[in-house]
């Protein structure tokens, strides 16, 4: 196993490049509704028989989409009686707050978009083990921790976004981006901003180890722009300004394509990185029994198809979407998760160094 401090600077170079430009700040909301579907009835006995001393509230930090996220809320508030108060924000804004709450930890439960830094809060002791949580056992064990320091409840897998009515012929692999063909025409999210980027970049390169660094290069002799986070870097594909964004999140590609807008997305032939969204409760949590009473609800079957709903890829393994391709359908690298968390954070200094 990984070292704490070699875990801890994957999650730090978030930190000190987010804390930099001074993208975290204080915004909260409180969020109530309606609930969706029934859950199961062992999700809902485990999470009501959680709750039954429980009061007050609960806070959330979570990493997007927006509306997942208050729907989530507002089935939980529904269920459970339990007020909750949400920051919503990108890993890297999430990982910053909590670096400049340490002094005085608000947050009971994260949600992040990059399981290398649930990895790393594991590592560093600011997780809190809930193995008896309900459904943890349907989980995808390849995402989740054993010991119960963190639930992936969902996924997305990074592909090659395209606006259709640019692009009649999207590329097959990732190598083609860098043709001629394609000069100047594909944005690539910034992993400093981008908890998804990372694991495509890191994960390519556990693969591919430093002939990796080939492609990457390619990319920036090519033109390709940096354009901050997922969805910076894909507005402008949508607009027409820009043709392709390289590991575009599939689940922001699947939403806008329902709307309307002239998008679409390939999986490479020689496989992608799956990108698992990771929630952990925190050790310093101060609503201890709200926030297990949480993450039941958030594996449970109501809320596990709102995920499906959102174009993500279900955590729990006897659920899959409709909207969308699911886990089987998609050719995957054989990434390693570990190296993954150890090298981030070179890795993403390296990146943000050659397409400065």
């Amino acid at each position: 196993m990984l070292g704490t401090k070699t875990r801890k600077k994957s999650a730090m170079l978030l930190l000190t490049a987010v804390m930099s430009i001074g993208l975290f700040g204080c915004s909260t909301n409180s969020t109530g509704g309606n609930a969706g579907q029934s859950a199961g009835e062992g999700s809902a006995a485990a999470a009501a028989q959680t709750t039954e001393t429980a009061g007050g509230k609960l806070v959330l930090y979570s990493a997007g989409p927006q509306k997942l996220a208050d729907n989530i809320v507002s089935g939980f508030t529904a269920k459970t009686g339990i007020e909750v108060e949400m920051f919503q924000g990108t890993t890297g804004k999430i990982l910053a707050r909590m670096e400049a709450e340490k002094s005085n930890p608000v947050a009971d439960v994260v949600i992040l978009a990059s399981l290398p830094s649930a990895q790393a809060l594991k590592a560093d002791g600011l997780t809190l083990p809930y193995p008896e949580a309900a459904n943890a056992d349907k989980l995808n064990k390849d995402w989740s921790d054993a010991e119960g320091n963190y639930f992936s409840s969902s996924a997305s897998a990074l592909g090659i976004v395209y606006n259709t009515k640019l692009v009649s012929t999207p590329p097959t692999s990732w190598a083609e981006l860098a043709t001629p063909a394609w000069k100047d025409a594909v944005n690539i999210p910034d992993p400093t901003l981008s908890g998804s980027a990372l694991d495509f970049i890191t994960g390519y390169l556990s693969v591919n180890g430093d002939q990796g660094w080939d492609l990457l290069n390619s990319y920036k002799a090519n033109g390709v722009a940096m354009a901050g986070a997922n969805q910076e870097a894909l507005d402008p594909v949508i607009t027409g300004a820009k043709s392709i964004v390289a590991a575009g999140v599939d689940y922001m590609a699947y939403s806008s394509k329902d709307k309307g807008e002239p998008l679409d997305i390939v999986y490479p032939e020689e496989g992608t990185v799956i990108s698992p969204r990771p929630a952990a409760i925190l050790k310093s949590s101060p609503n201890v029994e709200n926030a297990k009473a949480f993450i039941d609800y958030l594996l449970s079957d109501e809320a596990q198809q709102l995920v499906a709903d959102a174009y993500l890829i279900p955590g729990r393994e006897d659920i899959e979407a409709t909207n969308r391709a699911n886990l089987k359908d998609i050719p995957q690298l054989k990434v390693d998760w570990n190296w993954m968390s150890e090298h981030g954070d070179e890795t993403a200094a390296r990146f943000s160094e050659i397409f400065k």
